[in-house]
């Protein structure tokens, strides 16, 4: 469970380190400053870039596999897991005294082809709870964290309740969300539970209805004794669009701590796709946008973690609009292609030293 006595402890001692190194203090010691955790996603073929390990030790103190833990990449035929990508992930995190957030374990989408036919034929609810308990114990000890359930609201489905139409609901209906929960739980107690999803942070119309359906759904699993335990905001925000609305997720973020549950941030970024080609300006606006979330969220006592959907540019497939631009990327990360730190990293400094 994340502690954040344990944080901050660790984050002074990465502090000190740094400084006698002569180094600039990265993310990691001062997010630990303040008492949590920052971190990123990365990808296993991302650790054969030196530049990039000494980046990334210096700025996450937790990692996130980006996509080699979905169920298409670790059980990619029934019964066969490969935990190749997601172990080489965690033996760097563990040899760069980095926590790891696991992701995800029930999501309706990156699932192999064959899953879909064996779950609506499935006897029961075997079908997922096995792979649950299968990659937790693979981990347990290791992962202070796991996204659990992801994405099961989608408003566009029109149901009462708000849930995604997924192939878990047609065949378990809503029911399915608690028993993976509890198969978590059982599967390792000591790794804290999150609950994810990416609607929470607009300030649009359906976003106060996402943020509704999100409070039914988590409060109805307190109710029921679900052990879900945190709420992972996925952060994925724009630019160049509407911006967050403050008060509503100050509002929102609110009633999640009152139900008990602490709050991650898990994959933020900033999509600047409708932005100016003017380097500056695009910036900038990543960086306000970055600002005005994370200004709210570290204003949350629950808030215990956040972490980036990637850590740099150097490795954003470019948008096919983009392609004809010579040198034109998205900058939607802390850190630039040549890994030097941007206004949007910045922006996360400064909302961790805020008081």
């Amino acid at each position: 469970m994340l502690n954040r006595r344990m944080l901050l402890g660790a984050g002074m001692a990465a502090l000190s380190g740094l400084r006698a190194e002569g180094a600039a203090p990265g993310l990691r010691a001062i997010a630990a400053a303040r008492g949590v955790l920052f971190g990123t996603a990365a990808g296993s073929y991302q650790l054969r870039d030196g530049d990039f390990q000494t980046a990334l030790t210096r700025e996450a103190a937790i990692l996130v596999p980006e996509y080699e833990q979905v169920r298409e990449a670790i059980e990619p035929d029934p019964g066969r897991f490969d935990f190749a990508g997601a172990d080489l992930l965690t033996s760097f995190a563990g040899r760069s005294g980095m926590a790891m957030h696991g992701h995800t374990l029930v999501w309706y989408a990156a699932n192999p082809k064959w899953l879909d036919e064996k779950v609506a034929h499935a006897p029961d609810d075997e079908i997922f709870t096995y792979y649950i308990t299968k990659v937790m114990q693979h981990y347990a000890g290791a992962y202070r964290s796991w996204d659990v359930v992801n994405e099961a609201i989608w408003l566009q489905d029109g149901r009462a309740d708000g849930l995604r139409t997924s192939q878990w609901l047609k065949r378990f209906g809503p029911g399915y969300i608690d028993t993976a929960f509890h198969a978590a739980k059982q599967a390792d107690h000591k790794a804290l539970l999150v609950y994810s999803d990416w609607g929470c942070e607009g300030g649009e119309a359906w976003n106060d209805v996402f943020r509704a359906k999100t409070l039914q759904l988590l409060e109805g699993l307190k109710a029921r004794g679900v052990p879900v335990e945190a709420l992972g905001l996925q952060g994925h925000l724009n630019g160049f669009g509407p911006p967050v609305d403050q008060a509503k997720l100050r509002a929102f973020l609110d009633r999640v701590k009152a139900l008990g549950l602490k709050i991650l941030v898990t994959e933020l970024d900033v999509d600047d796709t409708k932005a100016p080609r003017e380097i500056a300006a695009r910036d900038q606006a990543v960086a306000d946008a970055t600002a005005r979330f994370l200004d709210v969220v570290m204003d949350n006592p629950a808030t215990v973690a956040v972490l980036t959907w990637g850590l740099t540019d150097r490795y954003l497939p470019k948008p096919a609009w983009l392609k004809g631009l010579p040198g034109y990327v998205p900058r939607k990360l802390p850190l630039d292609t040549d890994l030097k730190r941007k206004p949007m990293w910045n922006a996360i400094a400064r909302a961790f030293g805020r008081r």
